[in-house]
C-alpha cells in the first residue's frame, strides 16, 4: 500500500502524475464532482443561511467508498484537482467525505502545467484549501440553483414543461435576441461608390472617390445616394485634369498579439479551426492533463486552459527567446521580454495558456505523430500564437495619396512591408470586417504633390448597408467577456446549454433566436428585469470575485439577491394566468369538440398545437398544421387527391390531402430542376442533423447532389453553368454567383434569366 493518496479529478491525470511521482504515490480520480446538491430537490435552506444540503453525485458512490479506504490507510492525503474555484471546492468536497478525524495529513497542491518540473514544485510546497475559493463556487452555484429551481416553473406554467431558466445563459440569450431584433428592424439603405483606375509615368494605381464639393460621407448621408448622383459626378470628369495635391508617408508598426486566455483562444480556435467553444476546451483539457509522446515520456502540452490573465512566468520567456532567435534569427527577438497587461476583470490566478515546454522538441510538428488531428491543430496555435507574442513588431511603410479634379477628391493608399516581425509565424483572423474602399494596399508609384495623373478609367459600383451581423460563437465569446458577463470557465457551459435546450438555431455558424427562446426570453426580461440584466449579471460576477479574494462575505451577497427576488417571484405567480394568455395565440377557429371556446396556438416540447381554451374543462388538441395546408396544383401519385404544403417543426414538405387515410409525402421542391445530367429530380431543402439548411436532389441517395447555397434557376452567361448560386456575406451582402467558373452578380436581377446565353 502506497504511503501516499494523490486526488485528481480526472482519470487522464492518474498516469502522467504517477510516472512523476514514484511507487510512494496512489493516484486517484474523482471523475468530476463527487458531492453535489440533490438532483430532485432543492437543496438550499435558505431560512438558515442558504445551508445547501450537500449529497453525493449520482454514480460516485463507489467511488467515494474506496477513496475513504485509501485515504484511512495512508500517512498524506494530497488534494490535486484543478487550480480554480471548480477545483478548490471539488478537494474540500473530498476532504470532508474521505478523511475520518487526524488520520491522515490533508494537503492542497496545485499545478498550473503537467510537468515533472510543475508537479514536484508543487509537491514541494503543499497548502491548506482556500476556504475564500470554496465560498466563491458555493455562492454561484447556490446562486444558478436558486434561478433555476424557482423561476423554471414560471416557464412551464406560461410557456411548457421541459423548460429551463438560466441566471447567465438567459442574459447570453437575451443578447441573442436583442441582435436579431435589430436585424429585423434594419432599414436597408442604397449607396455607390467610384473608383478610378490612374496612370502616372506607366503605372498604374486605383483610388476611391471621397469627396464631392469638400463633402464627405457620414453614416446618415452618403456621398453618393444613388444612380442619378454617380451620373452627375462622372459627367464632371468627362474632360478633367486630375493632379496630386497631398501625400502622406508614414512607418507603421503593428505589435503581436498577446498570448491566449480562455476567451481569446475559444474565439480564435472558432475562426481558424471552426471550432465550437466546448470542443476548444475538450480539446485543450486533453492537451493539458497530458499525452504519451513516445520516447518523450508522457507529460501535458500546455498549461492550464481557464485563465484571464496574459501573465507569462520569466523561465518560459526566457526560453520562448532563446527559441525564436535559433528559427527565426537575432532580427525577430526585441531587445527586451515583452509584458502584457490585465484587463480590468482579470482575476491573475494564473498563467496564459502557452506551451508547457518552450523548446524545440516540443514543436507542433515534433509532436504531430502522437496527436490527433484535432490536438495537433489547436496545440500548433496556441504554440504559434505564444512564440509570436514575445517576437519583434512587423514594420510597413504607408502611403496615402489624395488626387483632385472638377472640385472632387479621390484617395489612394498603400502599404508595402517592410519587415515581417511577428507575422512570419502568426496572423490572428478578422471577423466581420467591412471593405472600406480606400485602397487595396497595392504598391504606389512615387509620386509628390502637384504631379498630373492621367485618368484612364472610372468604375461605378452599387452598394447596399447591411444589418448588423448574427453572433458566431467567437463574437459571442467575445461580447459576453466585454461585458463581464460569466467568466473563461463558463463561456463553454453557456453557447452549449444554448444549443442543447433549442433557444438559438445555428445556421452558416451564426445564432439566431428559435420562436422557444424567444418566448423564454420574453418571459423572463419582462417579469424579472433586474434578474437578467446585463449589468446585473455583470455585476453579480465581480461580487463573486469580492468573495473569493476575501473582501465579501458569501452569506450577505446571497441575502442580498435573494430579497428583492423572492418578493418579485411572488408577484409573478399571483399573476400566472394572465402571463400563460399573453403566450397564447387566439385562433378564429371554434373547438369542434365542445363549440364553446375558440382553438389557441400552445407549445409542447415537440412544437406548437392547437388546443381548446376552455382547457382544463375541454381537453381538445390537434396538429398544428390542419390549419397550415396549403393547396398546390400536384397531384397524389398513390391516390391522385391534391397535394397541400404541411409545415412540421419549422420544415415544409408536400403531404397527401386525404390524410391519415393516405399518408404520402414528398419533399418540397425549391423549383430547381437537378443539374445532374440525365437525374430529372428536383432540388429540395434539407437540413442536417445538427439543423443547418443544405440544398440537395429529391431523388437521393441515387443522385448525391448537393449545395450549401441555394441553387437558382438562371444560367450563367460566362460558362453556360445550368444553374447559379445565391450568396449572402457580411463584405458583399447578397449577390449571385456561378458555382462553376465563380462569376458573380452584384445585383440579383441582373443575373441572366433562365435560356439566356
Amino acid at each position: 500500500m502506497a504511503k501516499n493518496l494523490v486526488v485528481v479529478e480526472s482519470p487522464a491525470k492518474c498516469k502522467v502524475i504517477s510516472k512523476y511521482l514514484g511507487k510512494d504515490y496512489a493516484v486517484r480520480a474523482t471523475m468530476g464532482h463527487i458531492i453535489d446538491l440533490p438532483e430532485k430537490e432543492f437543496g438550499v435552506d435558505i431560512d438558515h443561511d442558504f445551508k445547501p444540503k450537500y449529497t453525493t453525485s449520482k454514480g460516485k458512490t463507489r467511488i467515494v467508498r474506496e477513496l475513504k479506504d485509501e485515504a484511512s490507510k495512508a500517512e498524506n492525503v494530497f488534494l490535486a484537482p484543478d487550480p480554480d474555484r471548480e477545483g478548490e471546492a471539488i478537494a474540500w468536497h473530498v476532504a470532508r467525505s474521505i478523511v475520518d478525524g487526524n488520520n491522515a495529513n490533508v494537503k492542497r497542491v496545485m499545478f498550473n502545467e503537467i510537468t515533472k518540473r510543475a508537479v514536484l514544485a508543487a509537491f514541494d510546497t503543499p497548502h491548506d484549501i482556500d476556504m475564500n475559493k470554496v465560498n466563491a463556487q458555493q455562492t454561484r452555484r447556490i446562486l444558478d440553483r436558486i434561478v433555476g429551481y424557482k423561476l423554471s416553473p414560471v416557464l412551464w406554467s406560461t410557456v411548457f414543461k421541459g423548460l429551463s431558466a438560466g441566471r447567465v445563459q438567459s442574459v447570453a440569450l437575451r443578447l441573442i435576441c436583442e441582435r436579431e431584433d435589430e436585424i429585423k428592424v434594419f432599414v436597408q439603405r442604397e449607396y455607390w461608390s467610384i473608383h478610378g483606375i490612374f496612370d502616372h509615368n506607366g503605372s498604374r494605381f486605383s483610388a476611391k472617390l471621397l469627396s464631392v464639393d469638400g463633402r464627405k460621407a457620414t453614416d446618415d448621408n452618403p456621398l453618393l445616394p444613388d444612380e442619378a448622383s454617380v451620373k452627375q459626378a462622372l459627367a464632371r470628369f468627362v474632360n478633367e485634369k486630375f493632379s496630386v495635391t497631398d501625400v502622406q508617408r508614414t512607418q507603421k508598426s503593428r505589435k503581436p498579439y498577446p498570448p491566449f486566455i480562455t476567451s481569446t483562444l475559444q474565439q480564435e480556435a472558432a475562426k481558424k479551426l471552426s471550432f465550437s467553444a466546448a470542443k476548444t476546451m475538450m480539446i485543450a483539457q486533453q492537451l493539458y492533463e497530458g499525452l504519451e509522446l513516445g520516447e518523450l515520456g508522457a507529460m501535458g502540452l500546455i498549461t492550464y486552459m481557464r485563465t484571464d490573465s496574459t501573465r507569462i512566468a520569466g523561465e518560459a520567456i526566457s526560453d520562448a527567446r532563446s527559441l525564436i532567435k535559433g528559427l527565426f534569427g537575432e532580427k525577430h527577438m526585441p531587445s527586451s521580454p515583452r509584458v502584457y497587461g490585465k484587463s480590468k476583470n482579470a482575476q491573475d490566478a494564473h498563467e496564459a495558456i502557452r506551451p508547457s515546454q518552450v523548446n524545440f522538441d516540443f514543436a507542433p510538428d515534433r509532436v504531430k505523430s502522437f496527436l490527433s488531428r484535432d490536438q495537433h491543430r489547436l496545440y500548433e496555435l496556441i504554440w504559434k500564437r505564444f512564440l509570436a507574442s514575445q517576437m519583434e513588431n512587423a514594420l510597413f511603410d504607408s502611403t496615402r495619396v489624395d488626387i483632385s479634379g472638377g472640385n472632387c477628391v479621390f484617395r489612394a493608399s498603400g502599404s508595402i512591408m517592410r519587415f515581417e516581425g511577428f507575422l512570419a509565424l502568426y496572423d490572428e483572423t478578422v471577423e466581420d470586417t467591412t471593405d472600406t474602399g480606400e485602397g487595396q494596399n497595392e504598391k504606389l508609384p512615387e509620386l509628390k504633390v502637384s504631379d498630373g495623373v492621367n485618368k484612364m478609367e472610372l468604375v461605378d459600383k452599387q452598394h447596399f448597408t447591411q444589418p448588423p451581423p448574427r453572433y458566431t460563437e467567437a463574437s459571442l465569446v467575445r461580447e459576453l467577456e466585454d461585458k463581464g458577463i460569466g467568466r473563461p470557465s463558463t463561456y463553454a457551459q453557456i453557447i452549449d446549454t444554448l444549443k442543447r435546450r433549442k433557444y438559438t438555431n445555428v445556421e452558416n455558424r451564426r445564432f439566431s433566436p428559435t420562436e422557444v427562446g424567444y418566448m423564454v426570453k420574453n418571459t423572463l426580461i419582462n417579469e424579472f428585469p433586474d434578474v437578467f440584466d446585463v449589468g446585473f449579471t455583470a455585476d453579480m460576477e465581480l461580487r463573486l470575485d469580492k468573495i473569493e479574494a476575501g473582501d465579501a462575505d458569501w452569506i450577505n451577497v446571497l441575502k442580498e439577491f435573494y430579497a428583492p427576488f423572492a418578493n418579485r417571484l411572488e408577484i409573478v405567480r399571483k399573476s400566472i394566468k394572465d402571463l400563460r394568455a399573453q403566450n397564447q395565440e387566439v385562433t378564429d377557429r371554434m373547438c369542434p369538440e365542445c363549440n364553446e371556446n375558440h382553438l389557441v396556438i400552445k407549445w409542447s416540447k415537440n412544437g406548437r398545437f392547437l388546443a381548446c381554451q376552455g382547457f382544463p374543462t375541454c381537453k381538445h388538441t390537434e396538429p398544428l398544421e390542419k390549419t397550415a395546408a396549403i393547396p398546390v396544383d400536384d397531384k397524389c401519385d398513390k391516390c391522385g387527391a391534391s397535394m397541400v404544403i404541411l409545415t412540421m417543426n419549422g420544415n415544409k414538405f408536400l403531404g397527401c390531402s386525404r390524410f391519415p387515410d393516405c399518408k404520402n409525402t414528398r419533399s418540397l421542391s425549391i423549383g430547381v430542376t437537378c443539374p445532374k445530367d440525365n437525374c430529372g429530380g428536383n432540388i429540395v431543402e434539407r437540413k442536417t442533423r445538427r439543423g443547418k439548411v443544405f440544398y440537395g436532389c429529391s431523388k437521393y441517395p441515387k443522385c448525391d447532389f448537393a449545395s450549401w447555397d441555394k441553387p437558382i434557376n438562371k444560367k450563367c452567361d460566362k460558362c453556360n453553368s445550368s444553374y447559379l448560386v445565391q450568396k449572402d456575406t457580411k463584405r458583399k451582402g447578397s449577390f449571385i454567383k456561378c458555382p462553376v467558373c465563380k462569376a458573380e452578380y452584384n445585383n440579383p436581377e441582373a443575373a441572366p434569366a433562365e435560356g439566356q446565353q
